[in-house]
């Protein structure tokens, strides 16, 4: 039986207007002093794929090993498109107003699919604070009102947000990263932004960023935030769950965390803060702070060790 060890990936960094250098200061990631908005963790996508780093398959895509080996998928895998997408995100300024659509809309509308995720806040400045849906009830045609008269961030939800917070975003919930806010982003993989607002900002040609109000006011939902969770599982590991994934945020001090990678999933980790290693099949793998592995469903048994480190795992 072939021997399943975890893949180091090399992230995909993308440079968008309202980004830092947290990324390439901090984590290490792309050059030094480069201005980051998003470092792909897990991506196997047209507009962005990782290259593997290091072992049998160093310097391949993880479509190319995906190709040669399907059952490091898992059991839950359809067979068609990869189905996470995972960032860090550094918003230095605040990003955009904005919406996803559901899969029903994202298939009708797009080749893409829909998007629910996941944030968890890495580290926020003081008095930093994200939009979590509407602050009430508001037709459509109040909302177009709204962006065409000024009014629409009244209408937002504001909320206070501090390191070690998580918070769902399933798709029709309007939200948006506010400044100074770093965070783990998990995601259906699907790059479809219906910009509701953008604070009349302009691209690097020049122009006002597009707006996309009435694919917005199409997959709005007004719901109540406060009712907006993901499925309960009395793990306190678990940050959020649903259909399309399950994450899990560990602390490491000093302990050791025992894992098993299953038949029905993939594991993906990713080193948010410290420095800690995967122990498995009697060999070690390191993680410093930023660092990403696709661990192939089957693998079996491994362990996480660490003396201060926080490691996110995902799975679908």
């Amino acid at each position: 039986m072939e021997k399943l060890v975890p893949l180091k990936l090399k992230q995909v960094t993308k440079q968008i207007i309202w980004g830092g250098t947290r990324l390439s200061g901090e984590y290490g990631l792309g050059n030094e002093g480069e201005q980051i908005a998003e470092a792909w963790q897990l991506t196997c996508r047209e507009d962005g794929v990782n290259t593997i780093a290091g072992g049998e398959y160093d310097g391949k895509t993880i479509a190319e090993y995906i190709e040669e080996n399907k059952a490091s998928m898992g059991t839950k895998w359809d067979g068609g498109r990869f189905p996470l997408l995972i960032k860090l995100i550094d918003a230095e300024k605040d990003l955009s107003i904005q919406v996803h659509p559901d899969d029903e809309y994202a298939a009708a509308h797009t080749t893409d699919f829909g998007k629910t995720e996941m944030w968890y806040i890495v580290d926020a400045k003081p008095g930093a604070k994200i939009i979590y849906g509407l602050k009430g009830e508001y037709t459509s045609r109040e909302l177009r009102a709204g962006i065409e008269n000024g009014t629409l961030e009244s209408m937002m939800n504001y909320v206070p947000v501090h390191a070690g917070e998580a918070y769902f975003i399933p798709s029709g919930l309007v939200h948006a990263i506010g400044e100074g806010i770093l965070i783990a982003e998990i995601q259906q993989n699907s790059n479809i932004t219906y910009r509701v607002y953008d604070y009349n900002r302009v691209g690097a040609d020049g122009k006002l960023r597009p707006l996309h109000i009435d694919d917005a006011l199409a997959v709005i939902a007004s719901t109540d935030p406060a009712h907006v969770k993901s499925e309960e599982t009395g793990d306190p590991t678990v940050i959020a769950k649903c259909k399309y994934f399950t994450v899990n945020k560990y602390d490491l001090c000093g302990e050791e965390k025992a894992l098993t990678v299953g038949e029905e999933s993939f594991l993906h980790l990713m080193c948010i803060k410290g420095r800690a290693a995967i122990e498995i099949g009697g060999e070690s793998y390191e993680m410093n702070m930023g660092d990403t592995y696709f661990v192939p469903a089957g693998a079996g048994a491994l362990t996480l060790k660490a003396e201060n480190a926080q490691v996110i795992a995902s799975t679908m």
